[in-house]
């Protein structure tokens, strides 16, 4: 899927609000992260509706989830163990977890409108 353009920083809309997917970053990208550091996270097989208040980057380590948004006019993405995955500011989605997960995370502290490229 490589790079995408995924710092464009029109605040509030609603076309902002897509997740990320790398697969298989480099085990040097995952050390320069300090993934190894972020809190953990699982969950067994189930439906969840969350929502995101902050920017969240998160490693799944395993585990197999399709995410549908809250705005159907969005696509759902799938995505599962080996994926780095950037979760949008004010998301709001469903989580269908088919494989229990298990996954690093971090928030971003000041995800706001004005982003640093």
């Amino acid at each position: 899927m490589g790079m995408a353009e995924t710092s464009s920083s029109r605040a509030g809309s609603s076309s902002d609000l897509t997740i990320t997917v790398e697969s298989n970053p480099s085990k040097s990208r995952l050390s320069e992260m300090g993934i190894n550091f972020w809190p953990k996270w699982g969950c067994p097989p189930g439906k969840y509706m969350l929502k995101f208040d902050a920017q969240q980057t998160c490693y799944l380590v395993r585990g197999r989830v399709k995410v549908y948004p809250k705005d159907s006019s969005f696509a759902s993405v799938e995505f599962g163990a080996g994926d780095l995955v950037t979760i949008p500011k004010g998301f709001s989605c469903t989580w269908d977890v088919s494989i229990a997960i298990d996954k690093h995370y971090k928030f971003e502290p000041n995800s706001s409108a004005s982003t640093t490229k």
